[in-house]
């Protein structure tokens, strides 16, 4: 633990006044592998971090990312969502995607279960290939809805950056994920995996 109120009284202070919700602005101060530290306008400085405000990697954009400066960059101004004060390491936590607009449940809004969907292969995992069907969604699809026949790594059949169409198998609002199939988007099993 950093300190406690009598430590630091105007940073506690500072802190305790912030409400879950209300909207803080400031310039990200540094970008380390753990978050993003934020120098909030109008709060005290830190003892030791180089903002009081802190964004961890899930509250930086609801878009994958490769590193936190694909998404943000030291001296850039941003504005983001107070979700609570950390009382371990005085700072506020924050969130930056909660100022956009979730694209996954847009897509949900417009997209139903026997779906059949165009995509691109973005990444290839032991237990399927994430396929991206929309601006920020991607969907899973499994091994064994891969193709017609048993598949053993997902590389025989597919690559990053194929393009292939997909059926929509499932659709979780609450845990944002997307569930799909390769080999139930035909009812001809001979046709080739990548769309012409």
């Amino acid at each position: 633990m950093i300190g406690g109120s009598a430590e630091y009284p105007e940073l506690w202070a500072y802190l305790e006044s912030l409400h879950c919700g209300e909207f803080l602005s400031g310039i990200v101060a540094a970008i380390e592998r753990f978050g993003v530290f934020v120098a909030l306008d109008g709060s005290p400085g830190h003892p030791v971090f180089p903002g009081v405000g802190f964004i961890s990697f899930a509250e930086l954009s609801w878009r994958r990312f490769e590193a936190a400066s694909d998404v943000v960059q030291v001296g850039q101004r941003v504005s983001c969502e107070f979700l609570q004060f950390d009382t371990w390491n005085l700072e506020a936590r924050l969130s930056l995607k909660a100022m956009q607009p979730d694209p996954f449940q847009a897509f949900a809004n417009s997209t139903a279960v026997g779906q059949k969907l165009h995509g691109q292969v973005t990444k290839l995992v032991p237990f399927g290939v994430f396929v991206r069907v929309a601006d920020g969604v991607e969907g899973l699809v499994h091994l064994q809805d891969l193709a017609w026949t048993p598949v053993e790594d997902p590389s025989d059949v597919v690559h990053v950056g194929d393009d292939v169409v997909v059926i929509v198998t499932g659709i979780d609002r609450q845990r944002r994920t997307l569930s799909l199939a390769r080999r139930q988007s035909s009812s001809d099993h001979r046709c080739p995996l990548h769309t012409p």
